[in-house]
């Protein structure tokens, strides 16, 4: 059994006991969440698309974490000028529990 889900802006295929890098979320490591826009779901060879779709996906929160270092340079040539920024990416770590 699987289902596409919505979390965040972004689409992702998720199955029972799976762990997911989905963008920021609020909440605290431990707590339960529940997703509900989900757009196709499997079970046992049938699907369900669209508004049809009467799952629910139940997730709990493991841990906030970061993403790798992003590097932003810019330079101009022979002008002498370079500027180097970078940032990392803000990732909730996700289990999903069930699907419903």
């Amino acid at each position: 059994m699987f289902a596409v889900v919505k979390i965040a802006g972004q689409q992702y295929k998720v199955e029972k006991d799976q762990i997911l890098y989905v963008p920021h979320l609020g909440g605290n490591s431990g707590d339960k969440i529940e997703f509900a826009e989900v757009s196709l779901a499997d079970k046992d060879g049938k699907l369900s698309l669209g508004k049809d779709v009467k799952a629910k996906i139940k997730a709990e929160i493991i841990d906030h974490v970061k993403g790798d270092t992003v590097i932003a340079y810019k330079q101009k040539r022979r002008k002498g000028f370079h500027k180097k920024k970078g940032h990392r990416t803000q990732y909730t770590k996700i289990k999903v529990t069930g699907i419903a």
